[in-house]
């Protein structure tokens, strides 16, 4: 008996380590994901740039990890990138008036824009008052969170694309953005058909299943957020999810998708985000700043 109380109390503790780990200490430790992108066509004077990548911020969330997010912010004025792409959920769900919770969010990202940094978004579910498919959607509230960003000049894109500027004046990279999955907005044909043949293009989305939509070759650097890499990973199983063995869907979690994903010639990336959903913890799967460093192919 004593035995069985010893090996309990020491389970009792573990467990107890690991909810102080997972819930304050490990969503302050932000990970800064260096990756090369290999863009076809990518024009001599793209050659090195970086483009960075935040997601899934969460805003409203009990506990939420806003100085986890203020951080990352800062780090990416320090790093100057040619531009910042901002994958949706900016809020998390604020009930019938957000107004508290877009402010806050515009007091986080205003530092970007303060710093004349080019930056477009998109909205994800959460925006839309969707914390499962089957809530109310709220087209009301996304606009306030969209119509907030643009005030403070983030460019949102609904399945649309904007041509980057190059500041020594040649060709410019276009960004395209895909409108929200579960509001039922995502067009991905719609996103990239604005864009020149043969043009280098970076397609960002919230939720990564609107990319096997995408055209064959329409999409070399794909980028998503929405799935916070699970939240709880296993050591040694960098890419494997819980979420896995409760949905029936392809679990793309985080890094690096296979190239089996999505139609030929389109390659997607999965940001593990910087917030929570349901519940404040990360283990083993610390919040998320991607720089990507655009490479020629082609």
């Amino acid at each position: 008996m004593r035995l069985i109380k010893g090996i309990l109390i020491q389970l009792g503790g573990i467990l107890l380590l690991l909810l102080v780990w997972g819930m304050l200490i490990e969503p302050r430790l932000l990970d800064i994901e260096q990756e090369a992108a290999a863009i076809p066509h990518l024009p001599r004077n793209w050659e090195g740039r970086q483009i960075a990548l935040l997601a899934d911020w969460q805003v409203g969330m009990w506990l939420a990890n806003t100085g986890t997010m203020r951080a990352a912010t800062e780090r990416v004025v320090r790093l100057r990138p040619a531009a910042v792409l901002l994958a949706g959920d900016f809020i998390y769900r604020a009930g019938p008036n957000a107004t508290g919770e877009i402010q806050r969010v515009v007091e986080i990202l205003r530092p970007l824009t303060a710093a004349g940094i080019t930056i477009y978004a998109v909205l994800g579910n959460h925006d839309y008052g969707l914390n499962q498919r089957s809530d109310p959607l709220d087209r009301r509230m996304a606009a306030q969170v969209a119509s907030a960003l643009e005030g403070i000049g983030i460019r949102v894109l609904t399945n649309q694309a904007a041509a980057l500027a190059d500041p020594a004046g040649g060709p410019p990279l276009y960004v395209a953005g895909i409108g929200s999955t579960w509001a039922g907005d995502a067009d991905p044909v719609r996103a990239v058909a604005s864009v020149p043949a043969g043009a280098p293009r970076i397609v960002f989305m919230h939720n990564p299943h609107a990319f096997p939509r995408l055209p064959a070759g329409a999409a070399p650097l794909a980028i998503a957020g929405h799935t916070h890499g699970g939240q709880i990973r296993l050591p040694g199983r960098p890419h494997w999810s819980w979420i896995s063995m409760v949905r029936d869907e392809h679990v793309v979690a985080d890094g690096w998708i296979s190239a089996a994903y999505g139609q030929p010639g389109n390659r997607l990336y999965v940001n593990r985000g910087l917030g929570f959903s349901t519940v404040p913890i990360r283990i083993n799967c610390r919040p998320e700043l991607t720089v990507f460093t655009l490479r020629r192919r082609g």
